[in-house]
């Protein structure tokens, strides 16, 4: 008798065993990769992802390269493929680079959903929580209120080759050319602000070189960052403004001493929530059409080619609401 109640015992505990792994193999994996990893921007970005995919039952991974090369975010795809996950995330650091990539991705059977890459090809989806002209434009804007309509500034992009940045670059240049003439541009547009220490080290060559630069636009979250410290080194918060997208608890400091005049944002834990939940929708066959609502994005309406959805979710960021963004992890 108690052979028997064993027996079954043993039988319930292996069915049991076995249902749970039949339920493990059929949670769908997904692994973004993002343009670098370890900066506050993508640790927001990883905690979306995280969290997003443990309410779904995603096994959703953020993959973070050392450095914003767009080499090793092609290594880190050529893994995830190795892999056999079903959802492949990117932020790209450079658009042409891992179109090979990404092709050879959605021709193994993985979908491809992107971040910051609208003009990618080889993608099932593209998502952007702020459209290029509104992103561009409205920094441009608040750059010129800064400066007071007039003076020599520069720009500065993640890189030369991040299309993204160099867009929302191309959109404020063309703004502040038409609607503020006496306002100068430096050079064309230096690619460091994906390093905090490039662009300190710039924005000294920079300040050195051009005494009477009075702005800078930074596209890239390290860049107000490097810039602002720069201006504490030399002493010259209030009179040399920088502004643009960057994690306000990283700039907390710096934006309520002056030395960071402020930008805009979106919320980097949302975009890596976003990630996921088209994720999910991609694995399981869920239709992405015009009126289809996505947690995080609201009612979409896809672009005509049907690729990209581009939404306007703008934070600002400032002395008024830097805190209460920073307490809230970003």
């Amino acid at each position: 008798m108690i052979k028997a109640v064993t027996a079954a015992l043993a039988g319930v505990a292996l069915a049991a065993l076995l249902a749970a792994g039949a339920q493990a193999q059929d949670k769908p994996t997904m692994g973004i990769v993002v343009k670098i990893g370890g900066i506050p921007w993508f640790n927001a970005m990883e905690m979306g992802i995280k969290e997003r995919g443990e309410k779904l039952g995603v096994d959703a991974t953020m993959v973070g390269p050392t450095s914003a090369d767009p080499a090793l975010q092609v290594r880190a795809i050529e893994d995830l493929i190795a892999k056999g996950v079903d959802v492949i995330g990117v932020v790209p650091n450079d658009e042409a680079a891992l179109e090979p990539v990404l092709e050879k991705a959605r021709a193994a059977g993985i979908k491809v959903v992107a971040h910051e890459g609208p003009g990618l090809k080889n993608v099932d989806w593209d998502f952007e929580l702020a459209s290029v002209k509104g992103f561009g434009e409205t920094h441009a804007e608040l750059l010129a209120q800064k400066m007071g309509g007039k003076g020599e500034y520069a720009v500065y992009v993640g890189s030369l080759t991040v299309p993204l940045h160099n867009a929302w670059a191309d959109a404020a240049i063309a703004y502040l050319k038409e609607k503020y003439p006496e306002m100068t541009l430096i050079g064309e547009r230096y690619g460091v602000a994906e390093s905090v220490d490039d662009s300190r080290k710039t924005t000294l060559d920079l300040l050195a070189a051009h005494p009477n630069m009075t702005g800078i636009l930074a596209f890239g979250s390290q860049g107000p960052i490097g810039a602002g410290r720069a201006f504490e080194e030399r002493r010259l918060i209030g009179k040399v403004h920088v502004l643009g997208p960057f994690s306000p608890g990283q700039g907390l400091k710096l934006v309520k001493e002056g030395a960071i005049a402020g930008g805009f944002m979106w919320n980097p834990a949302e975009a890596g929530r976003v990630f996921v939940s088209m994720g999910k929708m991609l694995v399981d066959g869920t239709e992405i059409k015009d009126g289809t609502e996505i947690e995080g994005l609201g009612v979409v309406k896809p672009d005509v080619e049907g690729r990209d959805i581009i939404t306007d979710n703008l934070i600002p960021i400032n002395a008024e609401t830097v805190q209460g963004l920073a307490d809230l992890g970003l």
